[in-house]
């Protein structure tokens, strides 16, 4: 899934490149991925791009007094491509969910594919006036690159859920996702299973200073990226999420992972817990 630092560079993106331009046709490819009907999508063509923002994960893009809001959810994608085919797509023909084209000032007429792979279709598309209309966006807590240490502090301290379940909650603070959940835990050395509102002041500064160093080095190195070459930014990057079995970079021992529901979170038994090996609770629901 695209969090902070991805969604980051594809807001950045998207200033460079759609800003300026005029909204043509909307090809809708998938009628599930709109969540609202008034006001309409087609709305936004012939309105010009006036900005484009992130909000926690959620990306927007502005025309005028509109906003078009996407949640890539887990296998989402934008996609910017200078040709597009002028024939409308197909309707449940593979993973492109909705094509929106422009007209730019140089004569150019590219266009943005929102794309999701796979079966399970999540991504979620709204055009509101204001993004505060958006659900996901009205339950936002602080951003986690702007959050103060005090306000983090105080979050961390009012809630009981465990350390990996408290940083991907964008109620208590907004942008985090499972992969850079796992980097900033292991930078701290803390375990995944930590109690979050027993942690110590000095454990909760260090937290808080790994998880500005995590989120600004993945912001750097994915800034001025194109959107095709931000996945793969985004793996370079990784010391421990999605390396099961490969050694630390730290340590030299195995990486090792808790599977849980639909998803898995990996961790070094010898950076963050002692040595200690996590139980695999594949099976539980305590870390939704």
């Amino acid at each position: 899934m695209p969090e902070l630092p991805e969604v980051e560079a594809l807001a950045g993106f998207l200033r460079a490149h759609a800003v300026g331009a005029v909204i043509g046709r909307i090809d809708i490819a998938a009628l599930s991925v709109l969540k609202t009907f008034d006001p309409p999508v087609t709305d936004l063509q012939g309105r010009d791009v006036t900005d484009a923002a992130r909000f926690g994960k959620h990306l927007g893009l502005q025309a005028g007094d509109l906003w078009l809001i996407t949640h890539l959810s887990r296998a989402g994608w934008l996609r910017w491509t200078d040709k597009p085919s002028d024939a409308p797509p197909k309707p449940g023909k593979g993973p492109l969910a909705l094509r929106i084209h422009f007209f730019t000032p140089e004569g150019l007429t590219p266009a943005i594919d929102l794309t999701e792979a796979g079966t399970k279709k999540r991504m979620a598309v709204w055009v509101v006036h204001d993004p505060r209309e958006v659900p996901g966006i009205a339950r936002l807590g602080p951003d986690a690159m702007a959050v103060t240490e005090p306000e983090f502090a105080e979050i961390l301290g009012g809630t009981t859920a465990r350390l990996k379940t408290a940083l991907v909650d964008q109620s208590l603070i907004a942008g985090i996702g499972n992969a850079y959940s796992d980097e900033i835990l292991h930078v701290a050395k803390l375990s995944p299973f930590a109690s979050a509102g027993k942690l110590d002041a000095e454990a909760v500064s260090v937290l808080y200073r790994s998880m500005r160093e995590v989120l600004a080095d993945a912001v750097a190195r994915s800034e001025g990226q194109d959107a095709a070459r931000l996945k793969g930014e985004k793996r370079s990057g990784m010391a421990v999420h999605a390396r099961t079995g490969l050694p630390c970079p730290v340590c030299g021992d195995p990486v090792r992972e808790v599977s849980y529901a639909e998803r898995s979170f990996q961790y070094c038994a010898t950076c963050q817990t002692g040595g200690k090996i996590l139980a695999d609770r594949r099976m539980s629901r305590l870390l939704k």
